[in-house]
């Protein structure tokens, strides 16, 4: 499986030498806190994305097995130890049950943490003792467990996130991993609203924004740091991003204690560079490495001497996120709580250490 792995994920000398100028950068010691782990048998083979969201991902890893995660850390970040938080992709059909059972085993194999993909139809009673039976440390859930018939603009946060599931998760301190709807992603005013509620109505739980809410473009955030510098306890993880201005004023808005490393393995192991046109961002991707693009207005395929340059979107993000950090002339100690501290810290506390 490793010898298969590094096949695909070969390492050329450009991208060791684009490395070298990040891994000094990095603590010694890294926590990622947002991870993908699944296996492909575990999904049915007429397996159909759903409309209302990018399939891109896909085309950068059919599975996920936690073996995979494990050598791809190895294989780069080969001078760091690296712990991963992990939950399961989104599941398809009626595989629920069997995505999160591989989650818990996985934990329970490797001793890394781990969240439960969560359904919106679960009582409280039913999802703390699938979290409690299960040795998890919150949930993740997602738009896509609502039904297709409702528009992506439709959904707010407490549709697939409950109160009553909330209060469950403020009760014991545990984890919840956002990916926050509708398209206008961290800038739509509904999101902030909600956001704000939460920050001031559920002081014990531990909410994580997954990729800076989905500001991947400039455009993407208006006035949202402004009014995110209001929160108290809202997290916020630079998974998947590589926008430097985003990052920027992440750190300006809530300070380097709020922000956290993950990487969202495996869809970073994605050899490209990211740009934006007219408000959407847009992976540069070599022609011909991830199947036929031409339909997806996120995708664009680049060939000769651009092309052979481009180097994994791990290191992407790190180094865009590295720039930020020297323009906001961050420590070197802010750097490791942002890369490694803040998370064991949220873990603990889930734990109830």
């Amino acid at each position: 499986m490793g010898k298969n792995l590094k096949t695909l994920i070969e390492v050329k000398q450009h991208d060791a030498e684009f490395y070298r100028e990040l891994a000094e950068f990095l603590p010694e010691e890294i926590f990622d806190i947002h991870t993908h782990i699944w296996r492909l048998s575990d999904y049915p083979q007429s397996r159909k994305p759903d409309p209302r969201f990018v399939s891109w991902p896909l085309r950068v890893a059919s599975e996920n097995p936690v073996e995979h995660l494990v050598e791809t850390y190895k294989i780069l970040l080969p001078d760091k130890k690296v712990t991963p938080l992990m939950f399961p992709n989104l599941p398809s059909g009626d595989n629920l049950d069997a995505i999160n059972a591989y989650a818990e085993s996985c934990s329970r194999k490797t001793g890394y943490p781990s969240l439960i993909f969560s359904s919106p139809y679960w009582s409280a009673q039913e999802l703390q003792d699938r979290i409690l039976d299960g040795k998890f440390l919150g949930a993740k859930s997602y738009m896509s467990m609502l039904p297709d018939s409702i528009p992506t603009n439709s959904i707010e946060i407490f549709d697939y996130f409950p109160h009553h599931q909330l209060e469950v998760h403020n009760k014991y301190g545990w984890i919840v991993m956002l990916h926050i709807p509708k398209d206008a992603r961290l800038k739509d005013p509904t999101n902030l609203k909600n956001l704000l509620e939460i920050d001031k109505r559920y002081e014990n739980l531990q909410l994580i924004v997954a990729h800076v809410g989905r500001a991947y473009c400039d455009e993407d955030a208006g006035c949202a740091f402004e009014v995110l510098k209001k929160t108290k306890r809202i997290m916020f993880d630079i998974s998947a991003n590589t926008n430097e201005n985003i990052f920027f004023q992440l750190i300006e808005s809530v300070g380097p204690d709020r922000i956290l490393f993950g990487s969202d393995m495996p869809i970073t192991r994605m050899r490209m560079k990211r740009i934006t046109k007219n408000g959407i961002y847009v992976n540069l991707v070599p022609k011909g490495l991830y199947g036929d693009v031409s339909g997806d207005k996120h995708m664009e395929e680049i060939e000769g001497k651009q092309a052979e340059k481009f180097t994994f979107f791990l290191y992407e993000e790190i180094a865009a996120f590295k720039r930020a950090s020297e323009r906001s002339f961050l420590t070197k100690n802010e750097i490791k709580k942002i890369f490694y501290g803040n998370a064991k810290k949220t873990i603990e506390k889930a734990l109830n250490k």
